[in-house]
């Protein structure tokens, strides 16, 4: 066996805890000794142990001499934990093998000097566009101080999301239902528009995901129209914040006294998705899950900070002109002017598509 091997193992531990580890990355080690896995972990939950930590009390005083497999640099740093390089020097491994290099620049190279100047072996690289793709949402971050994008629309063959009637709710099946919920669950927050909150009247919770982790709620709502009596409003398992433009008056605000909402008040009348994303940074929301409508679709779109789509396709067809599309206006008047996009992935789940894409 070889250091892909144990490498492939280290990430498989990693997902494991997808999700579940923001603001923090996800992470996976495996200590080997004498081609014996003799430790392995994986960082759970931000404020718990790392997972090399994990691995290393798994392992006991038989990490003397081993080798370690990590899908990320160990941090050199202290926070709510100690840093896990010098818990690796003091275990007395021989060798590192590291997938990724940590951009935190409180790490960015630290961790491995610091191996390295305690005479610890280190080689990177290893499976490293693998282990990348892991923590693509915190490199992101992490570089740009602004979350992570994923705008995710449910719509027929013919690209409506709603037909002549109204929204439809049911575009896609059960299958689909379930799946979004595993992605609410792995992101920090889910923004709609005022627009999908007064027609539909949606909880935007986690109902069918593995944990009890429930992501923030965001709505996008200049005028501040959102009434009392939304579930939105009414339901307490999550907080939800109201972005409003600046010329909402303070009274209005000031009537929304639930514990689990606030009102947050940007400094222009209007509301700019660059501004909005700014803030989710500063309070740390490292991944945004935009389930928006036609309009605030378009609006994340042209504001070129989406970084991944996520589009259920299903085998329906509405037809007309009057039925929603998926996006308002964009300002593409040419087909040179098109956003162009590159399929990542596409799968079935039920009798639906589910197609992962970025854009050029």
């Amino acid at each position: 066996m070889n250091d892909e091997f144990y490498m492939d193992f280290a990430i498989k531990l990693a997902r494991v805890s997808e999700g579940q580890t923001s603001p923090n990355p996800t992470v996976g080690a495996v200590v080997v000794k004498d081609g014996e896995i003799i430790g392995f972990g994986s960082h759970l939950k931000a404020g718990c142990s790392h997972a090399e930590i994990i691995a290393l009390q798994m392992a006991g005083n038989r990490s003397i001499g081993a080798t370690v497999y990590v899908t990320l640099e160990p941090c050199s740093h202290y926070g709510k934990t100690p840093p896990c390089a010098k818990a690796l020097i003091e275990s007395g491994v021989r060798r590192a093998v590291i997938a990724s290099t940590d951009p935190n620049p409180l790490v960015a190279g630290k961790g491995i000097a610091l191996m390295k100047e305690a005479g610890i072996q280190v080689e990177t690289g290893v499976l490293k566009e693998k282990a990348d793709v892991l923590n693509k949402a915190f490199f992101h971050f992490i570089k740009r101080k602004k979350p992570f994008v994923t705008l995710k629309q449910a719509i027929t063959l013919d690209g409506k999301i709603a037909a002549e009637a109204g929204r439809d709710q049911k575009i896609t099946g059960e299958q689909v239902l379930a799946d979004v919920h595993l992605d609410r669950e792995r992101n920090d927050a889910i923004l709609v528009g005022i627009g999908t909150v007064l027609a539909d009247n949606p909880m935007l919770t986690n109902r069918y995901g593995k944990t009890k982790k429930q992501p923030i709620r965001i709505i996008l709502d200049t005028d501040l129209k959102m009434t009392p009596d939304k579930k939105v409003i009414t339901d307490t398992q999550s907080k939800t914040w109201i972005f409003t433009g600046s010329s909402v008056e303070s009274d209005r605000i000031a009537s929304f006294t639930q514990s689990h909402v606030e009102i947050i008040q940007l400094s222009n009348p209007s509301i700019e998705i660059d501004e909005v994303l700014s803030v989710l940074g500063n309070r740390h929301v490292s991944k945004l899950y935009v389930e928006g409508g036609t309009t605030i679709n378009a609006s994340f779109l042209k504001s070129g900070y989406v970084n991944q789509l996520i589009t259920y396709v299903a085998p329906k067809i509405i037809g007309g002109n009057s039925g929603a599309p998926m996006f308002g206006d964009v300002n593409v008047k040419e087909m040179p002017e098109a956003y162009r996009l590159t399929f990542q992935n596409v799968e079935v789940i039920g009798e639906d598509l589910k197609i992962t894409s970025i854009l050029k």
